[in-house]
């Protein structure tokens, strides 16, 4: 892929998020409606075509963790916002910003992971399971080694402890499973055509209110 080998003539070690959801975008990960503004009066463009409420994220290949950084704006609804959110991102992230990224505001509830790491014994494994600030402390998740048919993601689905979050609760539909289950399939496929990809990390995967899973962030490392 032209993005995967661009960043490597550039040495990078890891895409930035826009990168990463082109890539996991055309292996079948839905993500989110998104567009790489330069200047404030573009993300306010865009901002306009898409609709209030929209996120701004700073962009730039040296910005991975940007929670951290302070360089992510939710739920702005208004141009005001949306230019005074660019104004402090810009003074936040300096040189290093390279753009911002300025995305439709995903609601839901439900936040999953998936991903992809390449295990030294198995090769390219795909994982899924809950997302969001709980991955870390639940660790509930699956593992399987590419490639995957749609029947091993299904299974993947039903061997997370909180496999319920995908059933339809609290006025909340069922998980639309065979878009989760093209995703994994999706992913297992980058793993395998891409051997310099070394882990993908799809975190929040989020449940829209009709059960349709959206990646609102995402991420590539290379080697």
């Amino acid at each position: 892929m032209e993005v995967i080998a661009k960043a490597l003539r550039g040495k990078r070690k890891s895409l930035t998020e826009f990168e990463s959801k082109q890539v996991i975008a055309s292996y079948g990960v839905p993500v989110t409606r998104e567009y790489l503004v330069r200047n404030a009066k573009e993300a306010v463009a865009r901002a306009e075509e898409m609709g209030y409420p929209v996120v701004l994220k700073g962009s730039g290949p040296e910005l991975l963790h940007k929670t951290e950084l302070d360089i992510v704006r939710l739920n702005l609804k208004s141009a005001k916002e949306v230019r005074q959110a660019f104004k402090e991102i810009k003074v936040r992230a300096g040189k290093k910003l390279k753009g911002c990224l300025i995305q439709e505001m995903v609601k839901g509830q439900r936040e999953l992971v998936m991903g992809l790491v390449r295990d030294p014994q198995f090769g390219p494994c795909v994982m899924f399971g809950l997302g969001g600030i709980y991955t870390e402390v639940l660790r509930d998740v699956s593992f399987r080694v590419a490639p995957l048919t749609e029947q091993d993601a299904l299974e993947m689905m039903d061997e997370i402890r909180g496999r319920k979050i995908l059933d339809a609760f609290r006025g909340m539909p069922e998980a639309d499973r065979k878009m989760l289950a093209q995703a994994l399939v999706g992913l297992g496929r980058l793993g395998v055509e891409n051997e310099r990809v070394k882990e993908v990390d799809i975190n929040p995967l989020l449940l829209t209110k009709e059960g349709k899973p959206v990646a609102v962030d995402a991420l590539v490392i290379l080697e």
